[in-house]
C-alpha cells in the first residue's frame, strides 16, 4: 500500500510538505495532527510516518481498489452520507459522540463533523488498511480547512469490526449523547464464506436458532445485520440514535426480532432508498434510524427518503408480525387457520426429461428428442409464470406424472406403459444424478408433492415465485386435471361450483387486503404455505354473501353457496375433534 492511495489532497500535501522533519519521530508528527484535527495516534509506529516521508520524496501514486464482496463494501457517496448525518441531526442535535463500526472511506465521519458542533468524540473503526489512510486523511484535511473549529478526539482505528470490544467502547461513553452511523456490509455469512474471506464474525448463535433451524438455513445472516444487533445490543441504553444504511430484509428481522431482544429503541423508522442511483446494486435497502434508551416500540413507520412521503407501519401489532398494520387492523377478522390443507405442485428436479412439449406429433423433450408416449401418465403442467389470467384450462407445457402418492412403487410403469418405462429408463443415468436427497433410496422415476390432493379435477392456485396475491382457477383439459409444479401453492376440489367460491373468498377485497398486511413483497420467497394457511375461510365466507358472489360467479345458486357453507363447518368440526 502507498499513502498516497489515500487520495491525499493538496492542502493535506502541503501540511505533510511544510513538517517534513516531524515525520522522522512520529511522536512528534502525532502531536501536531492531534492538535490541528484531533485524530489520536495518526501513525502507529515510526515506520508508517516514515512510509509516508518517502512517499512524499517519490511523490509515487498507485490506486486501487480492493474486491468489493470481500468486504461486502459498497461506499455510501458523499451526497447520501451528508443526507443521513442531517437528517440524524433534525432528530437529535447535540450529539457528542459518533460511533461507525465500518467506516470506510470516511464519509458519514466527516459529514457528522460537519453537522455535530457538539461532538467531543469520535471513533471509526475499518477493516481495509487503504481505507483507514483515506479516513485519517480526510478529516485532517477537514480541520486544516475549518481551523476555526474545536476538534473532539478523534480514533480511526484498523480493525476488525467483529472483534473489536464495544462492550468497553460502550461503558467509557455512556455519559455522552450518541450517534451510530454508518453503512455496515450487504453481503450474508455464506456468500462471504463461499470465497474464503477472513472478513467473517466469530462463528456464535447470535438468533438462537436451534441446531435444525441452523442446518436447512436459517444459520445463514446478513453481516450487516449482525453488526446492527452487536451496536444495539451494546449501546441501547445511550441517549442517542442508532442511523444505519442496511438492507431492508435486515430491518424486517430486527423488528421482528425485537419482541425476543426488546432492545430500548423508541420511534423506528426505515426510509427507503433507491439503491441502485446511490450504490448501482439492485438491492432493496434502507436507511434504519431509532432513538435509544427509551421504553421499546414493537412497530416501525416506513417513508420514502427523498420525498419523507409515509408509506405504511409494520412490526408487531395484536400479538402478530404484520406488514402494514393499518391495512391488518381492518382486515385481522380472517386471520386464522385454513381449513383446506394447502399443497405445493410436483417437484421432480429433471425438467430436461420430464417436462415435454407436443410437436410434429409427439411430445418433445429440452433434450429436442421426439418421444412416442403413452399418454396415460403425462399431464398438462402449469408454472408460477402460467397463473396471471383469473381462469385458466390451458397449458404450455406437460409433464409425465410417475407416483399417485410419494413413496409409490414404480415397476408398474414397465407392465402398463412400457413406451414411457423404456423412455425413463433410457434417461436413468440423468435421475441418478438428482442432488436432493429426498430422491435417495426411493423408486425410480420418484416426484414428490404428489397425493390424491393432485389430482383434484378443480384448482384454487397462487404463484410462491412472484409477488401478486392474484388467485387463479385451474381447470380440467378434456377432463384430465392439469398439474402445478413446485413453485406453485393450491387447494383442490372435485366440483367446480366449490372451487369458484373458494376462488371467489380468496380474491375478495377482505382477504386481498389480509394478505398484503401480512405480505413482505421484499422476502424471497414471501408467499408460502405459511401464509397461505392463515386464511380463515370461515371468517371471510361469514364477511360475504350470495348476493356479492353471485354477481362475480356466474350461475351460482343459493344451494352451492349453502353447501360450500356446510363444507366448511364440516371441516372445522373435524379439526376440532383432531385437536
Amino acid at each position: 500500500m502507498t499513502y498516497l492511495e489515500a487520495y491525499i489532497t493538496d492542502l493535506t500535501l502541503d501540511f505533510f510538505l511544510e513538517n517534513q522533519n516531524s515525520l522522522l519521530d512520529f511522536a512528534e508528527i502525532n502531536t501536531l495532527i492531534k492538535k490541528a484535527s484531533g485524530i489520536n495516534n495518526f501513525f502507529t509506529s515510526q515506520k508508517e510516518a516514515t512510509e509516508l516521508l518517502n512517499e512524499l520524496k517519490t511523490n509515487s501514486s498507485i490506486v486501487s481498489e480492493p474486491d468489493r464482496r470481500e468486504y461486502g463494501d459498497f461506499q455510501t457517496n458523499e451526497d447520501l452520507a451528508f443526507q443521513v448525518a442531517k437528517y440524524s441531526f433534525n432528530k437529535c442535535e447535540d450529539i457528542e459522540f459518533v460511533l461507525e463500526p465500518t467506516c470506510g472511506k470516511g464519509n458519514f465521519i466527516l459529514a457528522s463533523l460537519g453537522k455535530f458542533e457538539t461532538l467531543k468524540k469520535v471513533v471509526g473503526v475499518e477493516i481495509y488498511l487503504p481505507y483507514v489512510w483515506k479516513t485519517k486523511f480526510g478529516i485532517l484535511k477537514y480541520f486544516l480547512e475549518n481551523r476555526n473549529y474545536s476538534n473532539p478526539e478523534i480514533d480511526i482505528i484498523h480493525g476488525n469490526a467483529f472483534e473489536f470490544d464495544y462492550v468497553e467502547l460502550a461503558k467509557s461513553t455512556k455519559h455522552l449523547k450518541t450517534l451510530i452511523i454508518g453503512n455496515p456490509p450487504w453481503v450474508t455469512n455464506s456468500e462471504l464464506g463461499s470465497i474464503n474471506s477472513k472478513n467473517l464474525p466469530i462463528k456464535s448463535n447470535f438468533k438462537k436458532h436451534n441446531g435444525l433451524e441452523a442446518i436447512t438455513g436459517k444459520g445463514n445472516f446478513d453481516i450487516g445485520e449482525y453488526i446492527s444487533f452487536t451496536m444495539l445490543k451494546c449501546f441501547e441504553n445511550h441517549n442517542g440514535l442508532f442511523s444505519f444504511l442496511i438492507k431492508n430484509s435486515v430491518v424486517k428481522n430486527l423488528i421482528q426480532d425485537q419482541k425476543r431482544n426488546r432492545f430500548r429503541l423508541s420511534q423506528l423508522e426505515k426510509l427507503n432508498i433507491d439503491s441502485k442511483t446511490e450504490f448501482n446494486v439492485s438491492v432493496n435497502a434502507c436507511l434504519f434510524i431509532t432513538y435509544l434508551n427509551k421504553e421499546p416500540d414493537f412497530t416501525c413507520k416506513v417513508f420514502d427518503f427523498y420525498s419523507r412521503e409515509y408509506i405504511t407501519t409494520f412490526g408487531w401489532y395484536k400479538n402478530k408480525f404484520v406488514n402494514s398494520v393499518e391495512d391488518y387492523d381492518k382486515s385481522s377478522i380472517v386471520d386464522g387457520k385454513s381449513i383446506f390443507t394447502w399443497r405445493s405442485g410436483v417437484k421432480h428436479d429433471c425438467s430436461k426429461i420430464m417436462e415435454l412439449e407436443r410437436g410434429n406429433g409427439h411430445f418433445v423433450n429440452a433434450l429436442g428428442e421426439e418421444i412416442n408416449l403413452e399418454n396415460n401418465l403425462v399431464y398438462g403442467l402449469l408454472k408460477s409464470s402460467d397463473l396471471k389470467k383469473d381462469k385458466i384450462n390451458t397449458y404450455r407445457k406437460l409433464t409425465i406424472i410417475t407416483q399417485s402418492k410419494i413413496g409409490q412403487d414404480t415397476t408398474y410403469i414397465k407392465d402398463k406403459f412400457p413406451l414411457t418405462y423404456q423412455y425413463l429408463y433410457a434417461h436413468k443415468d440423468i435421475f441418478k444424478k438428482r442432488k436432493s436427497s429426498i430422491y435417495k433410496e426411493k423408486p425410480d422415476f420418484s416426484i414428490f408433492g404428489i397425493g390424491d390432493y393432485s389430482f383434484t379435477k378443480y384448482k384454487v392456485a397462487i404463484s410462491g415465485f412472484y409477488k401478486s396475491t392474484h388467485f387463479t382457477l385451474v381447470s380440467p383439459k378434456d377432463s384430465k386435471p392439469i398439474m402445478l409444479d413446485d413453485t406453485c401453492y393450491f387447494i383442490g376440489f372435485d366440483k367446480l361450483e366449490l372451487a369458484e367460491i373458494a376462488h371467489y373468498l380468496l380474491n375478495f377485497d377482505l382477504v386481498q387486503r389480509f394478505l398484503k398486511s401480512i405480505i413482505f413483497s421484499d422476502s424471497k420467497r414471501s408467499i408460502n404455505k405459511d401464509i397461505l394457511m392463515r386464511i380463515d375461510f370461515e371468517k371471510a365466507f361469514e364477511c360475504s354473501d350470495f348476493k356479492s358472489a353471485k354477481a362475480r360467479i356466474n350461475n351460482l345458486k343459493i344451494e352451492h353457496w349453502e353447501e360450500f357453507g356446510e363444507l366448511i363447518k364440516q371441516c372445522v368440526d373435524e379439526q376440532m375433534i383432531l385437536f
